[in-house]
């Protein structure tokens, strides 16, 4: 067989091989892996990469990496172009927590444990379960989390307040180093920055692990092999 088509033919095999290997591995493998995950999907692209190229030699071996290129963007194209297509490929959004209530038939199906469960609504800011209205398992592997609107925060527009400008602040010191562009940009210097560390009790730059100034004003300090009194634990 002609080393072009045999290399085409392995290539669009491989393909498909990978984006179904993917769909049953399921929607996890787009968010945070395990260990075991990880050595699996390393594992099955070494095995596919070898099955692809162990019997080509020379230039043909570049036409595999163009092939998969072309199939990726024929792929996010259709994915774009048609529904169905983007179903079958993509999957749908799974509700895992509906009214407050944990679906356990859709968790299995999604082969989403508690852990995960937990885990994922602890990054969105809901350690209690119990403030959950809905979480929705998006298709990209991430959590989406409505709480209950008793649990919602009172913002200032809700009180119709007016707020100050926010802003984004400035880093001054990273891991010891000062950022001296960042002081000339705020028209700072170092006898303000030195005053501003007496003041807080630190001896030397080189102590501070962060320090951001606040549109405000204020500095925010992080110091280096700084030690809570206690530290939470949060294994079972």
């Amino acid at each position: 067989m002609n080393p072009y088509i045999e290399i085409f033919i392995r290539t669009l095999v491989v393909f498909v091989l990978l984006v179904t290997l993917a769909r049953i591995i399921g929607r996890k493998l787009l968010a945070q892996l395990s260990v075991f995950e990880f050595v699996t999907t390393i594992t099955i692209g070494s095995a596919t990469g070898t099955y692809v190229v162990e019997k080509s030699k020379g230039n043909v071996m570049l036409l595999s990496p163009i092939i998969l290129t072309t199939c990726a963007v024929f792929l996010g194209y259709m994915t774009v172009k048609s529904l169905r297509f983007r179903k079958l490929i993509v999957g749908e959004p799974v509700v895992i927590i509906q009214n407050g209530e944990i679906l356990e038939k859709n968790m299995l199906k999604a082969r989403y444990s508690l852990d995960d469960l937990e885990r994922h609504l602890r990054g969105k800011g809901a350690f209690k379960l119990n403030e959950v209205e809905f979480a929705v398992l998006e298709s990209d592997g991430t959590l989406s989390v409505q709480r209950k609107s008793i649990y919602d925060p009172v913002t200032p527009n809700d009180l119709n307040l007016d707020t100050p400008y926010k802003g984004l602040a400035t880093e001054i010191i990273k891991d010891g180093e000062v950022l001296e562009q960042n002081l000339r940009q705020n028209n700072l210097d170092f006898n303000w920055l030195y005053n501003q560390l007496r003041e807080n009790s630190v001896s030397s730059v080189s102590d501070v692990m962060l320090a951001h100034l606040n549109t405000d004003g204020t500095l925010y300090l992080d110091l280096k092999k700084q030690k809570p009194d206690y530290t939470q634990q949060v294994e079972d």
